[in-house]
């Protein structure tokens, strides 16, 4: 089976709107890779997974997941989220696309559009930890 992939179209009003992102799942290596310093990290600073997290369905998982990662230092959470947005490219024509490349500041011009994006990273990566809190 392929990884997951998965086309995002900003729908908020603002600079982005209509700006379209391909994001494509991490190789099992790196991702268990960035679990274990995710939950190194948390485990360091005291934060513990929510004992319904594997209930909690994708849309929540992301949630508590980016929420559990903000409660850690800067300096170990940048790592693990500039990591995430390499798992997003650039659609620079929305009407072909087969043309993808990676990102650059530009592509982005609202914090909320990152955010989110990050969001959707998360979401595509969350079944690995549905199966570690299991």
């Amino acid at each position: 089976m392929a990884r997951k992939e998965i086309f995002y179209t900003v729908e908020d009003k603002g600079r982005d709107h209509g700006k379209v992102f391909y994001i494509r799942e991490m190789s099992a290596t790196q991702a268990e890779w960035w679990a274990i310093r995710a939950g190194l990290a948390m485990a360091k600073n005291g934060v513990n997974l929510p004992d319904n997290f594997s209930d909690m369905g994708m849309a929540g998982m992301a949630k508590v997941g980016l929420e559990m990662v903000a409660k850690i230092p800067p300096e170990d959470a940048r790592p693990l989220l500039d990591e995430l947005m390499k798992c997003v490219q650039a659609v620079p024509n929305p009407a072909d696309q087969n043309i993808k490349r990676p990102l650059i500041d530009d592509d982005t011009e609202e914090v909320m559009t990152r955010l989110k994006l990050r969001g959707e990273v998360f979401k595509l990566h969350v079944d690995f930890l549905t199966a570690a809190a299991s």
